[in-house]
């Protein structure tokens, strides 16, 4: 038995993306509903450090990118948001850390100073005094300085149940269904197929939008697109628990100005309460390939290197891979800004990182006034919450106590 739905806007990805998509188009008067293969948030969202960054760690190269520029309006943006105040209000996500911190061994002083200090980047950057260092830097036992950014944490987990929370009767699961696309039989828009027990439903919606990270790929070539091609840049991530473990939320920069940071460190709490280190940044990246025990080998000595005055010998060491999905771009690099592109009604997007999910909402919300696509007012044919089952919010590793 064939069913029929019609609606505005259908997207896949339930990942920041997707669910600052869907809330954003809803609030706009579209009918618009998510699905999700896996869980909300799993991937890339709920395996972030929730940075809210501005760029300032690619300005590290010695001049302001165009990733830098691109995200420099985003803290204060999201700040608005978390307040109650912005465009999408982000009222009940917890805030980690209100300033971001980036610590820098003695050797780079002269030249940070000189760097930082410069027209383009003066008043993003404070040194902080001595006396003000957080209780973990007054600890420290190596020379070093230590930097105040514009850029702060927020709960990843926390800020998924927010976005989810509004729309949870717009969230459907995916898991086993085989989805098709075709031709609407009048022009070159296509239509999708969804195979679900014994039913079979057919899909009409002013656009399709995939939003599903690494999944994209596997939505082009099910719609046929011609474009783009996609990438992945892979992680070994790790976190560490242990009882008395302080909040730490910090960039350490090597003796080079580099994109990535040698570690960057983000403090978050597991289930029973308990503190987790999630260390990210340049160990994450070369850590791809390596097993386990040797990247927890490694992590371990870079911790005894950067930080000699803390111990965690005690502690209880995980490691798990994650891939950043992007589009394949030029030379392979790192995209600059939010992308998307369309072809007929698919638009296939990527925030590319977590702080520019505003910044691809304003994209495909002008694309759609410049196609004059506007919201509809009939009532679907069918109510999928009969059909389908919703979609479930997942959890960060660090709950799962897994290693992946």
């Amino acid at each position: 038995m064939t069913l029929r739905y019609s609606t505005d806007i259908v997207i896949f990805g339930g990942g920041i993306a997707g669910l600052w998509l869907l809330n954003s188009l809803r609030e706009a008067g579209y009918q618009a509903i998510l699905f999700e293969r896996h869980t909300i948030g799993s991937g890339q969202t709920l395996a972030s450090q929730g940075i809210i960054h501005g760029g300032l760690k690619y300005a590290l190269q010695g001049s302001l990118t165009g990733a830098a520029q691109a995200i420099a309006a985003m803290p204060e943006r999201w700040r608005q948001c978390l307040a109650g105040e912005g465009d999408m209000d982000l009222r009940g996500t917890r805030v980690l850390c209100e300033h971001y911190y980036m610590w820098s061994g003695a050797s780079m002083r002269s030249k940070l100073k000189s760097f930082l200090g410069s027209k383009s980047l003066r008043g993003r950057v404070d040194t902080v005094p001595q006396a003000e260092y957080p209780e973990f830097f007054q600890q420290a036992s190596i020379k070093g300085t230590l930097y105040q950014l514009p850029d702060f944490v927020v709960d990843s987990e926390s800020l998924i149940d927010v976005l989810a929370g509004r729309q949870q009767a717009h969230l459907f699961s995916l898991p086993d269904q085989v989805v098709e696309f075709g031709s609407d039989g009048f022009s070159d828009a296509r239509t999708l197929k969804l195979t679900h027990r014994e039913h079979d439903i057919e899909m009409r919606a002013q656009r399709f939008i995939f939003a599903a990270g690494e999944g994209n790929k596997g939505l082009i070539n099910a719609a046929g697109l011609g474009k783009p091609q996609t990438q992945v840049r892979p992680l070994n991530m790790v976190y560490l628990k242990m009882p008395g473990l302080p909040q730490l939320f910090v960039h350490c920069i090597g003796d080079s100005f580099s994109l990535t940071p040698r570690l960057t460190v983000t403090s978050h709490r597991d289930e029973s309460g308990e503190t987790v280190w999630y260390l990210g940044g340049d160990i994450a990246e070369t850590g791809v390939g390596k097993t386990d025990a040797e990247q927890v080998d490694r992590a371990r000595q870079l911790l005894d290197e950067l930080f000699p005055w803390i111990d965690v010998t005690a502690a209880e060491w995980r490691c798990f891979t994650i891939n950043r999905a992007e589009p394949k771009v030029e030379n392979d690099s790192r995209p600059d800004d939010a992308y998307f592109t369309k072809e007929e009604n698919i638009l296939v997007t990527w925030p590319t990182k977590l702080t520019l999910a505003p910044a691809l909402s304003d994209q495909v919300l002008a694309d759609l006034r410049k196609d004059k696509i506007i919201p509809s007012s009939a009532a679907p044919e069918i109510t999928l919450e009969a059909i389908l089952k919703p979609a479930v919010i997942g959890a960060p590793e660090w709950h799962l106590g897994t290693t992946a």
